[in-house]
């Protein structure tokens, strides 16, 4: 039975009752003495300890820090974590940007309420401004760009495309806007 045991931690728990086994340190004569050998150390993880789990391991990514922060308080409760600790690993799940900008700000966040309230105002302001940024950047014309004023009827700009070569010969193109 134990042959169908394989990798990570049960397959090193595997080795080792074997080794048990062998040295005459465990005896198991029947199915059921191993399954309750194996209930006792895998057993049923408890509600906390899954908490604590999923606190460890939760992180912001591409994701608002509203929702981070939404999540990060469902999994809080339950956990046991309370104070620095749990500061810490808020601030361990928060992008790196905010993380290193709420570390440096002139007094820094000291409470786990006033982490999570400033890291959403930083949050929503960057991804506001970079917002802004894409639109006046796809509406202005940038100085000392390539764009050129186009007569006639219509209005626009002609844009210089980039000069592309095969092996006939060189050749460039404009396209109208």
């Amino acid at each position: 039975m134990l042959s169908y045991i394989q990798g990570g931690v049960a397959e090193a728990w595997k080795d080792n009752l074997m080794d048990e086994l062998a040295k005459g340190e465990s005896e198991m004569e029947t199915a059921e003495q191993l399954f309750s050998k194996i209930r006792n150390d895998f057993g049923k993880i408890s509600e906390e300890e899954r908490k604590i789990e999923q606190l460890r391991t939760i992180e912001q990514g591409n994701r608002t820090c509203d929702k981070y922060v939404q999540e990060f308080k469902k999994v809080t409760r339950g956990s046991g974590y309370e104070g620095r600790p749990l500061i810490k690993e808020f601030k361990r799940g928060l992008s790196g940007v905010l993380r290193k900008k709420l570390a440096e700000a002139e007094e820094p966040p000291t409470t786990i309420g006033e982490w999570q309230e400033r890291a959403v105002r930083l949050d929503r302001n960057q991804r506001q401004s970079r917002a802004e940024e894409r639109m006046l950047g796809r509406n202005a014309v940038r100085p000392g760009g390539n764009a050129q004023p186009r007569g006639g009827f219509g209005g626009g700009v002609i844009r210089r495309k980039r000069r592309t070569y095969n092996l006939v010969g060189r050749s460039s193109a404009y396209r109208r806007e």
